[in-house]
C-alpha cells in the first residue's frame, strides 16, 4: 500500500526559540491554508483549539536504531511511540493550538512547536472526552 499527501498549507512564524511541545509554548505563528481550501475553514472560530496534523520536513530520515530514544529532557530512553520525538517512521506530528484570529485563509495561532514553513497536513476541532 502507498499513501501519499499534499499540504493543506504552510505554517508560519518569526519565533527562534521553539518549544519542544504545545502544551508548555506561549509562542505564536499562523497557518497559511491554500486558497483550495479556505472554504473549510467555514465555523473554525476564534478561542477554539484546534487540532493540526504536520509533517516534520526537516526531520532527518528515520532508521531501526531510532525505535529507542532518549529525549534530550528525560533520564531514560523511551519507545519512540511513547514519545513526541519528529524522528519516526512516519514523520508526522500533532499539536493542538488555539486560534487567536482568522481571516480569508490565514489562522492566528498561539501555543505552538512547529517551525517556520512546516508543511500543514489536516486540522481538525479539539473534541475534549466527557
Amino acid at each position: 500500500m502507498r499513501i501519499e499527501m499534499e499540504p493543506i498549507g504552510i505554517f508560519y512564524t518569526e519565533e527562534t526559540d521553539i518549544p519542544r511541545h504545545w502544551s508548555i509554548s506561549e509562542a505564536r505563528g499562523k497557518i497559511v491554508i491554500d486558497p483550495a481550501y479556505q472554504q473549510g475553514l467555514r465555523d473554525v472560530e476564534e478561542g477554539q483549539q484546534i487540532v493540526v496534523l504536520f509533517y516534520f520536513h526537516k526531520s532527518p530520515s528515520f532508521t531501526q536504531d531510532l525505535l529507542i530514544q532518549k529525549p534530550p529532557h528525560k533520564d531514560r530512553s523511551f519507545g519512540v511511540f511513547s514519545i513526541c520525538s519528529p524522528r519516526r517512521p512516519n514523520p508526522i506530528g500533532f499539536s493542538v493550538l488555539r486560534v487567536t484570529g482568522i481571516r480569508e485563509n490565514v489562522i492566528d495561532v498561539e501555543n505552538i512547536d512547529m517551525i517556520d514553513q512546516t508543511p500543514i497536513l489536516d486540522i481538525k476541532p479539539n473534541i475534549a472526552g466527557s
